[in-house]
């Protein structure tokens, strides 16, 4: 089960638990009240209060189950989108540092007089125009030797791709934890009362 299904119908589940467990809360605050202002309300109720009682806390313990494994699931989640993002920053990060190393290359060409292409002159300029006005002072010096020509040091770049969305890598990432049931909450109340009725 991939990690954006989990999520998607756990959470569902959750909810659905989570509702059932605050109506039951309702119903034992009503049926509270109905004891305190009864004669003899704990023996004509009881029946009602224990299956109350019973099924509420079967809801609330499938509503814990539930809320653990979605904890378990985003704790994963989580995990793999860092994973993902740090892996993309670190790519980022290295092709900064390829690419000042080729504009300090461009700079050294240049500063020697050999000829490079207009746009590897165009991105020696947008990162330092400082460095780009040293470089060409230098190749005047150097105007009466034999001049070199280079081809360009972006053209191996042209086709690089892109990196996939960290919320959808961590979303397809596939689920190792061991999924509790995804049962109607009807059925775990119906089952905690035929428990205490065959009792």
């Amino acid at each position: 089960m991939k990690i954006g299904e989990a999520k998607q119908i756990y959470s569902a589940r959750f909810e659905e638990f989570w509702d059932q467990k605050l109506s039951l809360a309702k119903k034992k605050k009503a049926l509270d009240e109905k004891i305190n202002t009864t004669p003899n309300g704990k023996e004509v109720f009881s029946h009602e209060a224990v299956t109350l009682d019973l099924s509420y806390n079967a809801v609330s313990e499938k509503c814990e189950e539930y809320s653990n494994f979605l904890e378990q699931v985003m704790l994963t989640r989580s995990g793999l989108y860092n994973a993902e993002v740090a892996k993309q920053q670190g790519d980022i990060m290295s092709e900064c540092a390829r690419d000042t190393a080729k504009i300090m290359e461009v700079a050294r060409r240049i500063s020697r007089g050999g000829k490079v292409p207009a746009e590897d002159e165009k991105k020696l300029m947008e990162f330092s125009m400082v460095m780009y006005m040293s470089a060409k002072n230098a190749a005047m010096m150097n105007e009466l030797k034999e001049k070199k020509q280079y081809t360009s040091l972006w053209d191996e770049e042209k086709g690089t791709e892109e990196n996939p969305d960290p919320n959808e890598v961590a979303d397809n990432g596939e689920l190792t934890l061991d999924a509790p049931d995804a049962v109607d909450v009807s059925s775990v109340i119906a089952s905690a009362v035929s428990d205490d009725e065959s009792e």
